[in-house]
């Protein structure tokens, strides 16, 4: 029997498909804005699905997006709710903890973004202490490059809370980032800045299993959490794109899925859930399959 940590599934995509509103550069933010109360409504359906983790929805709450929108004096007040809706699922559902997500600057998939590393680890640490007292976890998602996972781990460290350093790899290599930058790469600045476990996510399912056998070596707990979109178009590489330029697998079905999900853990894999397009179905079939094999979801 292994102790799994289930974590929920994609929080922006559902949003926006639950919203009916059209996407915008703000994504899941703009949903939160119009919608209040729906965060929490995805965060209690992922909980009833098995998940034991509520990931906030703080991934684009970041001053280089809500200054375009002219709403940047709403930094810190949109943290705020994240947060609250992400607890006020957990504590209706009576158990489950808190990951406070730290999203990539500027944007997704795109290394060369990252600001200069001083500027870097400052905007981090702003986001890490404004959600460090209201987490269980500080969770740096969608770290591209090297450079990106010193810089987050750098801006998270000291708060007394544990990191996870989640990294998105190649789609067809999984043993490099999208930088191109060798996984393995990652082992020797966790062994300087500390973290409590290392992920893979955001990548296509089929990348993980080479990212795993990278991460494993680090010695730290580690998982996977993929995303299930068709491809990353050059449309969503573009300046402030928005979520219709990226397509969802119709045949990768919450069974599909899972079967990645289970050969992750008989890797050695102790956290896994699932990323963008993936749903409360996704996350419930991940449980059921967890269960029948004797595996304990913490």
């Amino acid at each position: 029997m292994t102790r799994v940590t289930l974590l929920d599934g994609g929080l922006g995509q559902e949003l926006v498909a639950r919203s009916g509103d059209a996407p915008t550069p703000l994504w899941s933010t703009q949903v939160m804005i119009d919608h209040p109360g729906l965060v929490e409504a995805v965060h209690a359906d992922y909980f009833a699905a098995g998940a034991t983790i509520a990931t906030t929805n703080t991934y684009a709450i970041h001053h280089d997006r809500l200054v375009k929108f002219g709403i940047d004096d709403r930094f810190e007040a949109l943290h705020m709710q994240a947060v609250a809706e992400a607890r006020a699922a957990r504590d209706a559902h009576g158990s489950g903890r808190i990951a406070a997500s730290l999203g990539p600057l500027v944007a997704s998939y795109r290394p060369e973004t990252l600001p200069p590393h001083d500027e870097a680890v400052a905007k981090y640490a702003e986001v890490a202490r404004l959600l460090a007292p209201h987490a269980d976890i500080l969770l740096a998602e969608t770290v591209a490059s090297l450079a990106h996972a010193r810089a987050v781990l750098e801006g998270a460290r000291g708060l007394g809370k544990p990191v996870w350093l989640s990294v998105t790899v190649d789609d067809e290599d999984g043993s490099r980032l999208r930088s191109g930058e060798p996984v393995a790469g990652l082992a020797a600045i966790v062994g300087e800045l500390g973290a409590d476990a290392v992920l893979a996510n955001c990548s296509a399912p089929e990348a993980m299993e080479a990212a795993l056998r990278e991460l494993v070596k680090i010695g730290l707990p580690f998982g996977a959490y993929a995303n299930v979109f068709r491809q990353i178009t050059k449309e969503f590489l573009k300046d402030s794109p928005t979520v219709d330029a990226l397509e969802a697998r119709p045949e990768m079905t919450p069974e599909l899925y899972a079967d990645f999900a289970m050969r992750w853990v008989g890797m050695g894999a102790t956290i896994i859930g699932g990323c963008c397009e993936t749903t409360p179905a996704h996350i419930a079939e991940i449980a059921r399959r967890l269960r029948a094999a004797g595996h304990q979801i913490v």
